[in-house]
């Protein structure tokens, strides 16, 4: 765990990041989209909604000159300690600051493939989705459609059973809860542009998290065990599965072999006209082994400006 220092009294946190963390990268990627929903960033701050132990607060994340990162309450704030090292806890969880990147970058050192993307974003960490439903979720919501269609779906889900706190003009959002999903018929999402299977999927992920079949805590037990559960869930493929092992549960040889972006920036950094097939990717990752995540990450990075 990072060192955290709480001042309750000021309603503030103060997180000291590793050395290879980059807040401008972690920026960067929180800013990919104008339809993102789950969080804002205006002036180089992060804005998003919490709640623990029943309490919903709004945080204000930025960068301190020294490189620790400050964690406001803009609205409301913890009652105790422990609540605040919930919320310590949850910044260092979404961040992935309690990941060791240095055999990361000494083996991109080594790799042709990984060597310049390393250096070009030094510091960037996989930003993850801690909310198992949310990253279940977005996974089916993402498959086959492009990523601003993607956006716009997921907002539109939100907005219709998630909850909302208003504050200095805006609304902040609270992902639904898989509860709330197991009452919502495939009629009432096709209305918000999901596919009826896509709607049948949403409500029987909401249904089995909700009678407690699996949950994260469970399937952070055994890896390969976890991928057997996520798979065997109706609507949950290879590409969703370690799409959800990557961001959420952490695995660290995750990686969604399917994806097209990935398949693009490798397609770009091999200089080639055409992707490369999937028993050439299993190949070239095979050197990459247990840091499988990190190169998905850095190589969807390359994408974008």
């Amino acid at each position: 765990m990072r060192a955290s220092n709480f001042d309750q009294e000021l309603e503030q946190i103060t997180i000291q990041p590793p050395r290879e963390f980059s807040f401008a990268e972690t920026l960067h990627y929180l800013r990919r989209s104008p339809a993102e929903c789950m969080h804002l960033v205006e002036d180089e701050k992060v804005y998003k909604l919490l709640q623990f132990e029943g309490k919903t607060m709004i945080i204000e994340i930025s960068e301190n000159e020294d490189g620790t990162i400050r964690v406001d309450f803009v609205k409301d704030a913890p009652d105790s300690a422990i609540a605040y090292q919930h919320v310590a806890d949850y910044i260092e969880e979404w961040f992935d600051l309690r990941t060791n990147l240095k055999p990361y970058y000494e083996m991109a050192e080594r790799d042709r493939l990984l060597r310049d993307l390393a250096h070009a974003f030094h510091g960037l960490r996989v930003i993850g989705v801690p909310d198992l439903f949310e990253a279940l979720c977005w996974s089916v919501i993402g498959q086959q459609v492009n990523l601003p269609f993607a956006y716009t779906v997921k907002r539109r889900f939100v907005e219709a059973y998630g909850k909302s706190v208003e504050w200095n003009g805006r609304l902040f959002w609270q992902f639904p809860d898989p509860k709330t999903i197991t009452s919502v018929s495939v009629e009432e999402l096709k209305k918000l542009q999901f596919t009826g299977r896509k709607a049948e999927y949403i409500i029987g992920i909401a249904e089995l998290i909700a009678n407690g079949y699996f949950s994260k805590q469970s399937l952070l037990e055994d890896f390969q065990q976890a991928e057997k559960t996520l798979m065997a869930i109706r609507g949950i493929g290879p590409w969703s599965a370690h799409y959800v092992m990557m961001r959420c549960l952490r695995d660290p040889s995750a990686f969604p072999i399917g994806d097209a972006g990935l398949q693009n920036a490798l397609k770009k950094r091999l200089g080639r006209q055409t992707k490369p097939a999937p028993e050439e990717i299993r190949e070239l990752f095979s050197r990459w082994e247990n840091w499988e995540a990190y190169a998905v990450f850095y190589l969807w990075r390359s994408l974008s400006n």
